[in-house]
């Protein structure tokens, strides 16, 4: 599989973005200044690797919330299926629908990939840590599924 980097870099703003989560209700990057937010961006709710991930994360969910961290989710899966994946696992954060991709894109996340020979389209697993001020602390590229909430808390220095 390919990695693309993004075009964002560590000290800029991040895209400001609106978007609407699994219960229709929207998010912006509003709601969350004044907060460290941890925004990854993952390619479909019920695979393994999405779903080892979800699962670290809620696993170490009173952690990251004692740390100050907020999560978010964004997948291109509609707010149906992000229902059922957070009843199926007990997902305790928000899951974006990013169904036009227009997140993936603003972050540069979304492009082509290859695996077992075939290229196509798709996100590019990737989180972005974003500070109390809006700007990107760090990307973690790539991402352990099954370690990512230590991962976050070791990229915000906590």
């Amino acid at each position: 599989m390919t990695q693309i980097a993004s075009p964002l870099n560590t000290g800029e703003k991040a895209p400001d973005f609106h978007t609407t989560i699994q219960d229709g209700s929207s998010r912006s990057l509003a709601n969350y200044k004044g907060k460290k937010l941890a925004l990854y961006f993952y390619p479909r709710d019920m695979t393994p690797g999405c779903t080892a991930q979800a699962c670290n994360l809620t696993e170490h969910f009173g952690a990251l919330q004692q740390a100050g961290v907020e999560i978010l989710g964004v997948s291109p899966d509609p707010a149906a299926k992000h229902m059922k994946f957070i009843n199926k696992y007990g997902i305790t954060f928000d899951l974006a629908c990013d169904e036009d991709k227009s997140l993936h894109q603003a972050f540069g996340v979304w492009g082509l990939k290859k695996f077992m020979g075939k290229e196509y389209e798709g996100t590019h697993r990737t989180t972005f840590l974003i500070d109390e001020e809006s700007n990107i602390h760090s990307v973690i590229q790539k991402p352990k599924t099954k370690d990512h909430a230590a991962e976050i808390l070791a990229g915000f220095g906590l």
